[in-house]
């Protein structure tokens, strides 16, 4: 049985908004991530044209690198390089919203630079989800797990949330634990109750970014290593939209790299 409820759906109407998509040079994993080929073309650029496939007014690539900038030049995109120290892409995107004095009403889409497969229906839906919930300075999505071993597996992010689809918790533990069927037998998927997995897609107003940027990382966050997890210690409330279709894969990874090359086929 499925026991997840939502109000009635956000309004098909989508708001005025900006996307940008922090890319940072140098990952851990995957040094150069953005710039890395699919099909012949730097991951970056599929991903803005993702972006530009959605309703939004502005698509900016926020970099720590100017290969990156002049990379996206070479393809007719349009890139902000920010500073070099910035602890996460929120911060390197309140950087964008300062320079460029971007209205505090204004929402912004926060598109990491390693998702070239996400659907551009998700970018509207969060950007929807957001302006239509005005008791919330913050929007994301979420999906049904299917299945156990996503459940049980750290790298995938869960969300538990209210009645009315706010953010109670965010971790990469299995939640809600149930205490029941969880006994002796991990792994095994209830369906008595719904389990989320949390999509790293974001829609945030500009003055809520501005504050955010200027909070210290809480201990929740530092322990989960979930930066989202700083909005709701502050006692701010993110709504969970769930997603209308399932997102593609992001990239982490060789080997994500070229699962995701196969995705997209030549």
């Amino acid at each position: 049985m499925n026991t997840l409820q939502r109000p009635a759906p956000a309004p098909a109407v989508t708001p005025d908004f900006k996307v940008v998509i922090p890319a940072r040079f140098g990952s851990t994993r995957l040094p150069g991530k953005p710039l890395l080929l699919i099909h012949g073309k730097p991951m970056i650029q599929h991903v803005v044209e993702r972006a530009r496939a959605s309703a939004a007014g502005e698509v900016i690539v926020a970099t720590d690198d100017q290969r990156i900038v002049t990379a996206c030049a070479a393809f007719g995109a349009e890139a902000q390089l920010t500073g070099a120290d910035h602890r996460s892409g929120s911060d390197r995107i309140a950087e964008v919203i300062e320079r460029r004095a971007w209205p505090d009403d204004t929402i912004v889409v926060n598109l990491q630079g390693d998702e070239p497969c996400m659907p551009p229906a998700l970018i509207d839906q969060v950007a929807r989800n957001l302006s239509a919930h005005p008791g919330a300075n913050m929007a994301t999505l979420a999906f049904a797990i299917a299945d156990g071993e996503s459940l049980f597996d750290p790298h995938v992010v869960k969300v538990v949330t209210d009645a009315a689809g706010f953010a109670l918790y965010f971790s990469r533990a299995p939640l809600p634990w149930h205490r029941d069927e969880f006994m002796g037998k991990r792994g095994h998927l209830p369906t008595s109750v719904t389990f989320l997995r949390h999509i790293g897609l974001y829609a945030y107003r500009a003055a809520f970014l501005r504050r955010y940027v200027t909070w210290e990382p809480s201990p929740l966050e530092v322990a989960e290593a979930l930066e989202q997890l700083r909005v709701l210690w502050h006692g701010e409330r993110i709504h969970v939209g769930l997603a209308a279709q399932p997102p593609g894969p992001g990239v982490d990874t060789a080997h994500d790299l070229a699962g995701v090359a196969a995705l997209l086929g030549g």
